[in-house]
């Protein structure tokens, strides 16, 4: 697949980029705790593209911002279909986490939006907490000010630090899904998963695992005291137009629990 500048500029201009949805449940009663929004680009002639493979490109010329106020401006406006108690995750990229003006385009996005901002998840990865701590903590600081929660996705996968947890406000804590895949066949995995979930009820952290697939994963989870979840075995990312069949099947998800 070769995506340039070109392509990116004409997906604007064509309205290409949109959020999916995918739900995350309370893996102790399978109630939906809420959704996050994954970016997107239909392409007119490859489809469906995922944001690793466009992300770069959107950076590299500057449209990042552009492509967050689009996509923003699409997540928020499924508010009035979800339960007032379900939250919504968004990602941010390293480099949006070096950007002042972030916390200002995500509030008043809410806000035309009619999202509360207590309700809305930031998850980042630390990527850019180890290029510029100092710039990167005062977004994530203001960011905490406007209520957001805050959750560190892919915590352990590469050069992870406690530093970031114990001087940084974080609410949440992601298990990769490569450990939750790896639980069955390898011990190292499921006790790296174990360790990542305990560590997060030792700091107060939320810990949410990502990936489960099947209702075994879904269950060692739980056994291990894993709080929330997401995956195929749930739901898979929907668009915004399957966002009250996703509510209604883990409510009846819930309801048999």
């Amino acid at each position: 697949m070769f995506l340039d500048r070109q392509d990116v500029r004409r997906a604007f201009g064509a309205d290409e980029f949109y959020p999916l949805f995918q739900p995350q449940v309370h893996l102790g009663t399978g109630k939906l705790s809420g959704f996050e929004a994954l970016a997107r680009w239909n392409h007119a002639q490859l489809g469906l593209i995922s944001p690793d493979a466009f992300i770069p490109i959107v950076q590299k010329d500057g449209l990042i911002n552009t492509l967050t106020q689009k996509l923003l401006e699409k997540i928020f406006a499924v508010a009035p279909q979800l339960p007032d108690t379900a939250r919504m995750s968004i990602n941010l990229s390293p480099l949006q986490l070096l950007d002042e003006t972030i916390p200002d385009r995500i509030a008043e996005a809410a806000e035309r939006g009619g999202f509360p901002l207590d309700r809305l998840t930031i998850e980042m990865t630390e990527g850019a907490l180890r290029e510029d701590l100092a710039r990167a903590q005062a977004v994530v600081l203001e960011l905490k000010n406007l209520h957001c929660r805050l959750s560190l996705d892919d915590f352990g996968t590469r050069h992870s630090s406690l530093f970031h947890l114990q001087d940084l406000p974080f609410d949440e804590l992601k298990v990769d899904r490569s450990f939750i895949h790896a639980m069955h066949e390898n011990r190292t995995s499921r006790n790296i998963v174990s360790a990542v979930v305990g560590l997060g009820k030792s700091m107060g952290l939320t810990t949410l695992a990502e990936g489960v697939e099947t209702e075994e994963e879904a269950g060692i989870l739980l056994e291990m005291g894993c709080v929330l979840a997401q995956g195929w075995f749930f739901g898979r990312p929907a668009p915004a137009e399957e966002i009250p069949r996703m509510i209604a099947a883990a409510e009846s998800i819930g309801a048999a629990v």
